[in-house]
């Protein structure tokens, strides 16, 4: 069995190294801080609730990263998405040959920027960077040490940078989590992000809530009122029609929901109430929450830039990002992924399809 390191311990990154460590999986795991691994260092275990229980050994948690990734065929990234640079700058001096490389999700442009950093850091080795287009979980942190998996979808799409090492991902990654299916690339994975459809929005349209009850509310269950899943279905629909730029076919939130969950409705707002998969998940207790700060420079920001740069117009996504703009006194324009930021200023939508598919020439 391949080794594995999870870079990153947040719910994700800790459920994803016990729910490996089950499966039998040699499991190192790496956080920036040591703050919320130190019971981890000494116990060398993650106890996981909900869909999966049990306590689970991995083999080590570290801060170190050269230590983390040392000798692991398989290195899965489990870090907001605004992380991937410094993961990718603290990354580049201690990479291998051979080793593979998972933006777990990469939201959208991530692997196409991760990537770029590798270069910029003068990286020579043979390694291959992928984006998984959401988490395989739907899951929560109680403590550390501790994290609750409230479902596991039952797939999720991924591909390598360029599409043509997407055999060799397979070889790896399928055998390991069978959940993860091969797309043709990361078109596919970046802009079938669907999390930019629930999150951002969801929590600016609840923000007045979100601050009187520190987020005492189920987020999709109650956050989701007809009329915000009205104004969902309208940012899902400027993000699939960005996507078709690309010759690709979007997967609506609706159809992803049944295609992660096996749940179906007439309506976004019905698909959503079936899904019991998000029974018990709460509202974060704050705004300051990468539901927007990272899904909207991340997500939204990007996908505006594609629409902007190729003559596709993004009118709801761009009011979500400017209300966020005022809300957060931030100005996610400037911090978010752009086509110039990407490296794609200037070329063709056949230019990108290409770089994609086949890599650099």
């Amino acid at each position: 069995m391949v080794k594995i390191a999870v870079v990153g311990a947040g719910n994700g990154g800790q459920a994803l190294a016990g729910y490996l460590a089950m499966k039998g999986f040699d499991v190192s795991l790496f956080n920036r801080s040591k703050r919320r691994i130190s019971p981890i260092i000494d116990s060398h275990s993650i106890k996981i609730e909900g869909q999966v229980v049990g306590e689970y050994h991995i083999s080590f948690a570290t801060t170190n990263m050269e230590e983390a990734i040392k000798g692991r065929k398989l290195i899965m990234v489990v870090v907001p998405a605004f992380a991937h640079k410094e993961i990718a700058k603290r990354m580049a001096p201690y990479l291998e040959d051979g080793q593979i490389i998972v933006l777990n999700p990469g939201r959208t442009g991530g692997a196409l920027e991760f990537n770029n950093v590798l270069k910029e850091e003068n990286v020579k080795k043979d390694v291959i960077v992928a984006e998984a287009q959401t988490f395989i979980f739907a899951s929560r942190m109680s403590n550390p040490g501790v994290a609750k998996v409230f479902r596991i979808k039952n797939a999720v799409p991924v591909s390598a940078l360029p599409a043509t090492r997407n055999a060799e991902l397979e070889e790896v990654l399928c055998n390991a989590i069978p959940e993860f299916e091969i797309v043709k690339n990361v078109i596919y994975t970046s802009f079938n992000n669907i999390g930019v459809v629930f999150h951002p929005a969801t929590l600016i349209l609840n923000a007045a809530r979100v601050e009187t009850t520190a987020g005492k509310f189920e987020f999709y269950f109650e956050g989701i009122s007809p009329s915000v899943a009205k104004v969902l279905e309208k940012i899902d629909e400027e993000r699939c029609k960005v996507m078709e730029l690309f010759n690709a076919d979007p997967m609506t939130a609706k159809d992803w929901l049944n295609y992660a969950y096996d749940v179906r409705g007439n309506s976004l707002y019905e698909a959503i109430r079936n899904n019991v998969g998000y029974r018990g998940i709460y509202a974060p207790p704050t705004l300051d929450n990468r539901y927007i700060l990272e899904d909207l420079p991340m997500s939204l920001v990007p996908i505006s830039s594609f629409g902007e740069e190729y003559g596709v117009k993004t009118p709801v996504i761009d009011s979500i990002i400017n209300l966020a703009n005022i809300m957060m006194g931030k100005n996610f324009w400037k911090e978010g992924r752009t086509v110039k930021d990407l490296g794609l200023e200037g070329m063709s939508i056949e230019d990108i399809i290409r770089l994609v598919e086949e890599g650099e020439s």
